[in-house]
């Protein structure tokens, strides 16, 4: 009988242990970011349908608000549909193909991207890279919530710690520099 508990309580283990090595939260950003910053869009193309209240950027898109900065091959924009405007306060921008975000001194790669302005939250998803300093993070989804600076990396779970040395310390989670 102790011996079938015992196993019984390897097995929970195990459980907890692969559950927990598919999901690594880290820090992510500097404090205080601002979403009511503006955004700036750069690209080779805009197609804008102001009747549905949205943007298609295309080619070499940059996108910037405050240290925040993404890269993709295409965004695409949503306004609030409630301005008169039909391009009023920015909601949401979804972005694919090679998407890249850096915050401070850490970036993340993904194939595509959500970023819900208002909420600071940031959906990373497709062979996502998160890199902070000498250190490297893989996994099939990255959620980033830029005001709790902090982020949830979800999917086989693969991480790369650099050990800093004794005379070197490195930076302390949260307090990475702005450009």
């Amino acid at each position: 009988m102790m011996r079938v508990t015992g196993l019984i309580a390897a097995a929970w283990l195990s459980i907890f242990a692969a559950a927990a090595a598919a999901q690594t939260t880290v820090p992510f950003g500097t404090s205080g970011h601002d979403a009511s910053q503006p955004v700036e869009v750069t690209s080779e193309r805009l197609d804008l349908d102001q009747g549905a209240g949205s943007a298609i950027f295309s080619g070499t898109v940059r996108v910037g608000q405050g240290a925040l900065r993404m890269a993709a091959d295409k965004v695409q924009v949503f306004y609030d549909p409630k301005a008169q405007s039909g391009t009023g306060p920015i909601q949401r921008l979804i972005a694919a193909g090679n998407v890249t975000l850096t915050n401070g001194t850490e970036a993340a790669e993904a194939d595509s991207a959500t970023y819900e302005v208002g909420s600071g939250k940031v959906d990373m998803q497709g062979n996502v890279l998160l890199t902070q300093g000498s250190n490297a993070l893989s996994g099939d989804r990255l959620a980033i919530d830029l005001n709790a600076n902090s982020a949830r990396m979800d999917g086989r779970v693969r991480t790369l710690f650099v050990p800093q040395s004794p005379n070197q310390p490195g930076p302390q989670p949260g307090t990475a520099s702005k450009p």
